[in-house]
């Protein structure tokens, strides 16, 4: 029963369905939070976790029109949200200009606001030279960083979070959280994210989702771990030691039976399919990635990691030839003409080269079509396949990647989740020789982000040659030949991945 007089916030016998689709996402839906309790709101991806926090803070339907009912609600007077997307979260075009538009809100005197800045974002782990510095220069992870800065300056009495240390380093994601635990002794918290090990030790409450929105589970977070693996499983939830539990299944050991006969078939006479000398990328007149001497094999995965804004998604975006780049940069054996910096003047821009595909960081910026259908038999035009052909292995590409639902739908009604894997669907329909991916498992579930990988697995033992960006180091542990670590824009470090795994660090279950 619903104890709505002892409930800060609360939703009765809700109902809500998207245009387009034939089925309810929550189903009479009962959800009570009593005031200054922190939730975990933990499901598979596209469950409904996000538009139940869309819901409860009144961003369905007074700003996103979606049919829904209930019995009652309540909904808190003042409350901050920090989106999946960091993108859709800014209303100015510089740093200090988002941060003042909420001081301004908050009648903070001019002369005191430059102060408020400089502390709210050092509690992030961010710092400018220049605090007028342009939103759209920050990394993924900084504008995740700048969009909680600029949410807990408001000071809410609810916060709901919505995966915000997803394209977080692990000293970022340590950071923020500690942040948030710092800001809320008394604030009332909804927490969507996947990196729960975060997070486990001090949320007072878990709510457990199926598929369908409908609540499994709802307790305190030892009892949820400890009596309902079993659903944890099931539905594909990221729980404690669930990378342990991976790569002790067949599929994952099929992987490495694989893999180890590679190694002992390998002649070591293979050409590189990729190889980089006294290479860079631009951005403006300045150089933003080094890469002194880099090769990739046909069939080798390269995982790349760093810290945020160290470089990484400069380096695809280069390999990618969408930045001016300098030095030898050969790719299946013949050399790529690159885009040219001008002096002064606009770039002397290079199509990109057609033996690559690229998933960008934010799958949105990838989309060009209005239907899931259409987004992946676009990527299937250069092969000139007949309609027939092109349609069965669209439809299979779609069930791979388990986007179940209609595939006339718009690749903007998806989760970011689901966009996410839609943008690396796209990508990897074509199998082409080069596959660069950035951050392709962020916002996924255990299922899908394990599918995913086994997916990339397949491509590889074909001879695709991955290059990722990843801030899993378990993923960089059991799926890479080789990582490369990019400090401050250069290719520092070349190592191998065993020190990475589960088994040699604290984290396990990062997705």
């Amino acid at each position: 029963m619903l104890d709505q007089a002892a409930s800060f916030i609360y939703v009765s016998n809700l109902r809500l369905k998207f245009p387009g689709e034939s089925s309810l996402i929550f189903k009479d839906l009962s959800f009570a939070v009593p005031q200054g309790q922190k939730v975990l709101l933990l499901g598979p991806s596209g469950c409904g976790k996000s538009t139940l926090l869309q819901v409860l803070s009144g961003i369905i339907p007074d700003s996103i029109e979606v049919p829904l009912k209930y019995d009652s609600i309540q909904r808190p007077p003042h409350w901050g949200f920090v989106f999946q997307d960091p993108d859709t979260q800014f209303c100015m075009p510089y740093v200090d200009e988002e941060l003042a538009f909420v001081l301004e809100n908050l009648s903070v005197p001019r002369d005191q606001m430059e102060r408020h800045m400089e502390q709210i974002l050092a509690t992030v782990g961010l710092s400018f030279d220049n605090l007028h510095t342009p939103i759209q220069t920050l990394s993924q992870g900084m504008k995740q960083r700048l969009a909680l800065a600029s949410v807990m300056l408001l000071q809410p009495d609810v916060l709901f979070l919505d995966e915000p240390s997803a394209l977080l380093d692990p000293e970022g994601t340590e950071q923020i959280w500690a942040a948030v635990k710092e800001v809320s002794a008394d604030t009332t918290l909804f927490i969507v994210e996947h990196k729960i090990e975060h997070v486990i030790d001090w949320v007072d409450r878990v709510v457990l989702f199926d598929g369908n929105g409908a609540i499994l589970a709802d307790g305190e977070p030892d009892e949820i771990f400890r009596s309902h693996k079993e659903e944890l499983v099931q539905y594909g939830i990221w729980y404690p030691d669930v990378w342990k539990d991976y790569i002790r299944t067949e599929a994952y050991q099929a992987l490495q039976e694989v893999r180890q006969k590679e190694r002992q078939a390998a002649s070591g006479t293979a050409a590189p399919v990729l190889v980089l000398r006294d290479f860079a990328g631009f951005r403006g007149e300045e150089a933003k990635i080094e890469v002194p001497q880099a090769e990739v094999l046909p069939g080798e995965w390269i995982s790349v990691v760093g810290a945020n804004g160290a470089g990484k998604s400069t380096l695809l975006q280069s390999i990618m030839q969408l930045l001016p780049t300098s030095g030898t940069y050969w790719l299946c054996g013949k050399p790529v003409r690159q885009t040219v910096k001008g002096r002064g003047k606009k770039s002397v821009k290079s199509p990109p080269p057609p033996e690559l595909a690229f998933v960008f960081q934010n799958p949105e910026m990838q989309f060009i079509t209005n239907s899931l259908y259409d987004e992946l038999a676009y990527s299937l035009r250069p092969e000139k396949l007949p309609e027939e052909e092109a349609g069965k292995k669209v439809r299979q590409t779609l069930e791979a990647f388990g986007l179940y639902m209609s595939e006339r739908r718009h690749p903007y009604q998806l989760s970011i989740g689901q966009k996410r894997r839609l943008s690396v669907a796209s990508a990897v329909i074509g199998e082409k020789p080069v596959l660069l991916l950035d951050e392709p498992t962020f916002g996924q579930d255990a299922r899908n982000t394990f599918a995913i990988l086994e997916k990339l697995e397949e491509l590889r033992v074909k001879g695709t040659a991955i290059i990722m960006v990843t801030h899993d180091p378990n993923i960089a542990g059991y799926f890479s030949d080789q990582i490369w670590r990019i400090e401050q824009g250069r290719l520092a470090v070349v190592e191998s991945p065993e020190p990475w795994r589960c088994d040699k660090h604290e984290f396990v279950y990062a997705p």
